[in-house]
């Protein structure tokens, strides 16, 4: 099967714009509420998140934090090849604040089970929300379901979901690809 696009650059901008929405409505001032983005891939989309928000709300107070969930995968001494961890950011406290996860693709939901594990770390937060920019639906290994979705599509194992992003890779663009695993 050929590459496809399942969100192109004016769309992508006009999920972001709908998530930040999503976001102001339900959150407002976002005063016990704090942003983080989940290392790797999700940095990127909270970073886009964090901005946009600065953007429709310019007096918007929100901590903001980068979240390194390597060490707490349930894969990380299953790899042939060493995970290499990424940084911390948390200069705040999650005690008893509503925290908004963001990751790129919820897939099986093994990310955002670590990404919860370390968050306990930092602190017992108040609410755990999930944001991502793509839904893989029906791929659950554990019961794990997003609150703010910015497309749910439907995929088969064979297939990779790949974000690119303006800043990385010259375009604002989601694609389905794939690949010639047998799993």
């Amino acid at each position: 099967m050929q590459p496809r696009v399942i969100l192109d650059t004016p769309q992508f901008a006009l999920t972001i714009d709908r998530l930040c929405y999503q976001l102001i409505e339900n959150h407002n001032n976002f005063t016990d509420t704090v942003l983080i983005g989940v290392q790797p891939r999700g940095i990127h989309l909270s970073n886009r998140i964090y901005q946009r928000l600065k953007e429709l709300k310019p007096s918007l107070k929100l901590d903001y934090g980068k979240l390194d969930i390597t060490f707490y995968r349930d894969d990380f001494r299953r790899r042939e090849t060493p995970l290499a961890a990424n940084e911390t950011e948390l200069n705040f406290s999650i005690e008893g604040k509503k925290v908004v996860l963001v990751d790129d693709v919820l897939y099986t939901g093994r990310t955002i089970r670590a990404a919860m594990d370390a968050l306990l770390d930092f602190g017992r937060p108040r609410q755990v929300e999930l944001l991502t920019l793509i839904d893989r639906r029906f791929t659950r290994h554990l019961p794990i379901e997003a609150n703010y979705v910015g497309k749910k599509i439907d995929s088969i194992a064979s297939e990779v979901v790949r974000v690119e992003w303006n800043d990385q890779d010259g375009a604002d663009k989601v694609w389905i690809l794939t690949t010639n695993k047998d799993n």
